[in-house]
């Protein structure tokens, strides 16, 4: 089988040697159908990851269809259309810290095969094809963790119109909550109005985005979804509102971080996501299905483009996920 993984000093190499795993006691074989990427997995490609995944097979996130399984396995058949948790291990509960992941501790999803313990994988909603199921483990079940309690008379800040902000947007629109999202481009902008924002701030034009962002809140944002981390969270303390929640989801901009009595001024709450359990991931489905919520693809490559589709994915920014799929 064919199966890319990750070179010394950095890059992708493609081996079409690889024998194709056999399923033991409570694992399935599943064909990789898909899959997507994330800004972890940009820097763990690059070589700049905590974790050194030489020789790894990179990606966490694939949805694919169940071809053998072990002996015991109740929870899948053959044939069922199925996707990959980010946490393999975290299926209900509070978060119990983090563990072995894919793509740097164990072998990832690209590849033409994985076998997986049948309890870290979900079944695809019956509305979605592979492609976009590929897109949920991470971005949308952080965005979904991020706004749960989010609604009518909540307003949610969304930070630029990578994946997991374009997620958390259609999340809060669906359970009826106002959205207003940061970007530097005037297409994005558009794009994320017809999504459903009712506004939008340039953060290029208007560095101190934070202000405006209240003047069009009428007193800050409820919820903030914060993608920069050190480089943007002042703005999103001065975005907020007075006992608002500020949830951190990604470290991704350089910077300075946040005055302390500023923030604690706006008696807020600053919390981290750490994506989700296997039982949020089956719930955010739910909603999914019932919604009607279509994930936005920026773009797909098939399989032997997966240099391209990183390269791609490093020059951004994109709007919304960037796919690898195998049919493509």
């Amino acid at each position: 089988m064919r199966a890319f993984t990750v070179q010394a000093g950095g890059g992708l190499a493609l081996t079409a040697e690889r024998p194709v795993p056999d399923p033991s006691a409570g694992e399935v074989r599943v064909k990789v159908m898909a899959t997507s990427l994330n800004a972890r997995d940009r820097l763990i490609v690059s070589g700049d990851y905590s974790v050194d995944a030489q020789g790894r097979v990179p990606l966490s996130d694939g949805a694919g269809v169940v071809e053998a399984v072990g002996d015991g396995v109740s929870r899948f058949r053959v044939g069922d259309r199925v996707v990959g948790t980010f946490h393999p291990t975290w299926l209900y509960g509070p978060f119990p810290g983090w563990g072995e992941l894919r793509g740097t501790h164990h072998d990832g999803w690209l590849t033409d095969y994985v076998v997986l313990d049948q309890q870290s994988l979900v079944a695809v909603p019956d509305v979605l094809s592979f492609e976009e199921a590929a897109t949920l483990p991470c971005a949308a079940l952080t965005a979904w963790s991020a706004v749960k309690g989010v609604g009518t008379g909540d307003t949610l800040l969304v930070q630029g119109s990578g994946g997991v902000s374009v997620f958390a947007l259609q999340f809060a629109r669906l359970a009826g909550a106002r959205v207003v999202a940061t970007t530097s481009d005037s297409d994005k902008a558009g794009r994320l109005v017809a999504l459903g924002a009712s506004g939008v701030v340039n953060y290029t034009e208007t560095p101190h985005w934070g202000t405006q962002v209240r003047e069009l809140t009428g007193g800050g944002a409820s919820r903030v979804l914060e993608i920069g981390g050190a480089g943007t969270l002042a703005q999103s303390v001065e975005a907020v509102a007075h006992g608002g929640e500020i949830a951190l989801v990604g470290n991704l901009a350089p910077g300075d971080g946040m005055d302390v009595n500023h923030f604690f001024r706006r008696a807020a709450i600053l919390r981290s996501i750490s994506v989700g359990s296997r039982s949020d991931f089956e719930r955010m489905n739910e909603t999914i299905t019932r919604g009607g919520l279509r994930p936005v693809i920026d773009r797909v490559f098939p399989f032997d483009e997966a240099p391209e589709a990183v390269a791609h994915f490093e020059r951004g920014p994109h709007f919304g996920k960037v796919v690898i799929s195998q049919s493509a």
